[in-house]
């Protein structure tokens, strides 16, 4: 049985991003058919912080939604803000359509979750998830890993086949992608631009008919989030804490200098997207007991790394006089 119907989608055209005034950002929406929501499904790092689930955004635009990353806890993440938010959009069944900022296992972890649950919940075609090069590859072996599962739930003959499952709605159509317009419907039109990472990485800008968003994914600062953004609804950022920078090792502020945004740099990129609402997310912090012990500093306690939401708030605060919030799971704009 062949096991994946991959479609590889490069865009062969850089496009232009501009500027669109949209309706303020407001917390809460009321629902209406074409009200655009942002539900942060997971806004923690690869530190197992089990009150943070891994990085994954649904866009959200009356009755569909759209996914951006997939990192681990992805979708209970999205049953509960189904249940609990009154937002059936985000349902595993009903995520069909997703895109990942780069392929960092923190951001992917959940992929198999998404394809596979999403199915045996009822969804109902094949997903539509949009890249950078490599997912293709990752689409292909996740699916040969599940081979045995999959022809276990379709084979007519299984003795434990699932009755009414949609038989082909396993599969992927893995688009791989460049900058410029790479989604578009009638609700929505998603434009990809490059940013800064340790590997080949993208943000977003998504378009709907009453909201611009944008979404950063793991970025040093680039001018192509501020043009971006321009005057957006709504920045969706990265930044990771000065304090707790600090008192890590050279190493590893080495990276989060070139492949990262401090809060005072992302303060400062801010202050030039002008976004109505910027809201902070995938903000490394050690919980005490979390921390690997080769990042405490020495003779440290198990909090050294810990930073609060209100020294967040701080850092950012002091630098930029925006709207801003510091994202938690489940949250909703």
């Amino acid at each position: 049985m062949k096991l994946t119907r991959i479609m590889c989608l490069t865009a062969s055209m850089l496009v232009a991003i501009t500027a669109k005034s949209q309706q303020p950002a407001s917390l809460a929406p009321k629902d209406r058919p074409t009200e655009t929501k942002v539900v942060l499904l997971g806004t923690g790092t690869p530190v197992p912080d089990p009150d943070h689930s891994g990085p994954a955004t649904a866009i959200v635009v009356g009755n569909t939604a759209y996914l951006v990353d997939f990192g681990p806890g992805v979708v209970r993440r999205a049953e509960s803000a189904a249940l609990n938010k009154n937002i059936p959009a985000v349902q595993p069944r009903n995520l069909k359509v997703a895109f990942v900022t780069h392929l960092h296992s923190d951001h992917t972890a959940g992929y198999s979750d998404l394809i596979l649950t999403g199915w045996t919940s009822g969804r109902a075609v094949p997903l539509e998830v949009y890249g950078p090069p490599g997912l293709q590859w990752m689409t292909e072996h996740i699916l040969q890993a599940y081979r045995i599962d999959i022809e276990t739930r379709t084979n007519p003959d299984s003795p434990i086949r699932d009755i009414g499952r949609f038989p082909d709605a396993w599969q992927v159509n893995a688009h791989e992608i460049k900058a410029g317009v790479i989604y578009k419907d009638e609700k929505v039109t998603v434009t990809a631009f490059a940013t800064k990472h340790a590997m080949e990485s993208y943000g977003y800008r998504f378009e709907t008919p009453d909201r611009t968003i944008v979404i950063s994914g793991d970025t040093n600062p680039v001018e192509a989030t501020i043009n971006a953004c321009n005057g957006c609804d709504v920045l969706i950022h990265e930044a990771q804490p000065l304090e707790m920078q600090a008192k890590m090792p050279k190493s590893v502020q080495s990276v989060v200098a070139k492949y990262h945004t401090t809060t005072e740099q992302l303060a400062e990129l801010a202050n030039k997207a002008k976004p109505k609402l910027l809201v902070i997310y995938h903000t490394i912090t050690f919980p005490p007991g979390i921390a690997p012990p080769r990042l405490l500093p020495p003779n440290a306690g198990a909090d050294a790394l810990y930073v609060s939401p209100e020294m967040l708030q701080k850092e950012i605060g002091s630098r930029y006089s925006g709207k801003f919030v510091i994202g938690k799971d489940l949250d909703v704009y």
